[in-house]
Order: C-alpha cells, then structure tokens, then sequence
C-alpha cells in the first residue's frame, strides 16, 4: 500500500485502530442495554463513552465507592463524566466486609470484583438491564489478573477485549474524542500498594492515599507509594528518577512523609513498573 493512501486512510478515519472503534460501537449498539463497571482510568472512560455513543440513555455507567477508591480519583473521574455527559450513578460496594478479602492473598483482586459484579448484577436486575460490561482490553490477558476470573463467573462482557483493542489503541482513540482520561497515567485501587499478606485495613489505605497526594502535590506525574509494614517505598516513573534523586527532594519527601504518619521512607530505585508487588506471589 503506498504511503498516499495510508494517509488517507488515515485522514478519513479508517486507521486500524478506527476499524476496531467502529466494530466496538457496532456491537454495543446492538444490545439493548447496558451497565458499565467504571474506574475512570483510560479503558473503563473510553468504554464509558463509546457505551453512550453507542445506545445514549440505555447506557449507564457505574463506580464503586469503597475505602479502597481514592478522593483523587474519584474527582478526576467527576471531570470526565461532565466532559463526556455520559450517565453515571456511584453506588457502595462492601469488600472490606469479607475477611478473605482484608487476608489479601493473592486473590485479593477476585474478591474485590466478586463483590463489585454481584452489585452491579443486582443493580442490573433491578434496572432492567440487559446485560453489564467491564474495561478489559487486549493487553491485560498477559497479566496477572484474579478479576477476570470473577468477570467470567458472572458473565461481564468485555468489549473493548472483543474488538481486540489495545492500551495504545485505546488512548490514541480517547485522544481523537477529545477525552481528557487518554494520557491519564495507569492507575489501580489503594490496596494494590499492600504486600501480598498485609492485612487490608482502611487505616493502611489512608495512610496510602496521603503519601500519594503528597508525591502528586510535588509535581509527580507516575508513581505509587507501596506499604510495607512502617516503610514507604516509593516508585516514581524512571523519567522522573533524577527530580527524586536530588538531595533536596529526598529531604523534602522524607520530611513530608514522615509528617503525614509514615517511620521510614525510601525510594526505590527501579522506578514505577505496574504490578512490582507481584513478585511476592512467589510466596505463596
């Protein structure tokens, strides 16, 4: 294919990417309804959106609030649904009541979305529903993921996985309908920063989310602060290691830190990478 067509091509829309987006709008506008399980990171937004798009009051979006959800993300997620006018209802979800999901083993993760599917097929029913949707996209397969395995059990669909878009896709998509959510960085719930075993306790969680604002106060783009017992370790994404690793900064956020409830900080010196604690599945 020349290069003059693909640029056409890709004027008029029919990139790739664009062929799987109309794909996906295609099938969900022919269920009759749906409920989508809404995050507001950039797979669950986009998929919020192309719902609306597709099917308009017959879509509804929906979030979990629970202590595991961050005041953050629950305001970035409110500026996207004014941006987008998709209809959206927050609803609680109880997981901190099952003591295997406070355990956090590795299969914390499953618990977590069996509660989540079991409110949202309920809110299905109630509502006359036809069916209820969840972010998966083409790259998380790889990944260790127990959710899937609650999203199977209850029958979620995954749309965006359906239509074989990935991460990239997606963002370069949410990017061309004007998103705000397609550069947002990967985000996950708070008790993904506990190590396999810690007990998952609002308190930790707390504790989390403030050492969090405080790197996000500081001008850090990427990063998570996991808790390991009295210690912060600290990854930043590698691009803005040498802005963490300055004399000055590293008494900053240890003051910081310490202030806000935390007895050691330090700074981990691989950087961000998703997923870091999995590494202690080992254990178990």
């Amino acid at each position: 294919m020349s290069s003059l067509v693909q640029i056409r091509r890709q004027e008029s829309g029919e990139t790739d990417a664009g062929r799987k987006e109309a794909e996906l709008l295609a099938r969900l506008a022919a269920l009759p309804s749906l409920l989508i399980a809404v995050s507001g990171g950039a797979d669950s937004a986009y998929l919020a959106w192309a719902a609306h798009e597709a099917l308009g009051s017959r879509a509804l979006s929906v979030t979990a609030i629970s202590p595991s959800y961050s005041a953050y993300d629950r305001a970035e997620l409110e500026k996207f649904i004014a941006h987008a006018g998709v209809r959206h209802e927050f609803v609680e979800t109880h997981e901190m009541d099952n003591p295997a999901y406070r355990a956090n083993a590795g299969d914390r993760c499953y618990y977590c979305k069996d509660e989540l599917f079991n409110v949202l097929d309920e809110l299905a029913k109630v509502r006359g529903f036809s069916a209820v949707a969840y972010g998966l996209n083409a790259d998380d397969t790889s990944d260790f993921r127990p959710g899937h395995r609650a999203a199977a059990e209850h029958q979620v669909l995954a749309p965006l996985l359906d239509a074989k878009l990935s991460k990239a896709e997606i963002r370069a998509l949410s990017q061309r309908a004007g998103l705000p959510t397609w550069d947002r960085p990967a985000s996950a719930c708070l008790s993904s920063r506990l190590p396999y075993g810690t007990e998952v306790t609002p308190e930790r969680l707390m504790l989390i989310e403030s050492g969090e604002a405080i790197l996000r106060e500081m001008g850090f783009r990427q990063f998570r602060v996991r808790l390991h017992d009295k210690l912060a370790r600290i990854e930043v994404a590698r691009e803005e290691l040498p802005l963490a690793m300055t004399p000055e900064m590293g008494v900053t956020i240890s003051q910081r830190f310490k202030a806000a409830g935390f007895l050691y900080v330090a700074l981990d010196l691989e950087g961000y990478r998703q997923g870091s604690l999995n590494a202690g599945l080992r254990e178990w």
